[in-house]
């Protein structure tokens, strides 16, 4: 059965014909990030597919992984397009690197995760926030929930994390 909620006033839906996005999105609803990891090459994949990206195998199995990384590309977001989002801009979309898996299968590979930077509690960052965080800083998984069932991985500053003294940020106007 699929699940249906509401994230700031826009509908969600994830149809039963989804089965991988089903299962993560399940797990992120108990709060608990997983990922899956290949049978054949024990890699680990994001986002959820049927198949290994790098040696094709069908076979996986879901395993807990700790949402910890650093930012490794972001962006800032002053002309929301979706009405929804109008009232939180400027908002931060981060791409970033988990700390497992780094460098595989490659030296310049990693697990990037994409995901919205949020407070600890899973709300859309405040300006204040949003103005902080760069390349290289370290944050955290949060989730919000959506509806049972469903719940949407998020990035908050990892205040127990070493942070880079400035992070990277784009030039600013």
């Amino acid at each position: 059965m699929g699940i249906q909620g509401t994230y700031l006033g826009m509908p969600l839906e994830i149809n039963d014909l989804d089965v991988e996005n089903l299962a993560f999105f399940r797990h992120c609803a108990a709060h608990d990030f997983h990922l899956q990891k290949c049978e054949a090459c024990s890699l680990l994949r994001y986002p959820p597919t049927t198949a290994c990206p790098w040696c094709m195998s069908p076979r996986s199995q879901w395993v807990p992984v700790e949402g910890k990384g650093a930012v490794h590309s972001y962006t800032e977001v002053h002309h929301a397009i979706q009405p929804a989002f109008k009232a939180h801009t400027p908002y931060l979309i981060l791409l970033v690197d988990l700390d497992i898996q780094k460098g595989k299968p490659s030296e310049q590979e990693a697990l990037r995760v994409a995901g919205n930077l949020t407070t600890a509690d899973g709300t859309l960052a405040p300006p204040d926030m949003v103005k902080r965080v760069g390349i290289g800083m370290r944050v955290r998984m949060v989730f919000a929930d959506v509806a049972p069932g469903l719940a949407i991985p998020h990035w908050t500053i990892d205040e127990d994390a070493k942070q880079p003294a400035k992070p990277w940020r784009y030039p600013q106007e």
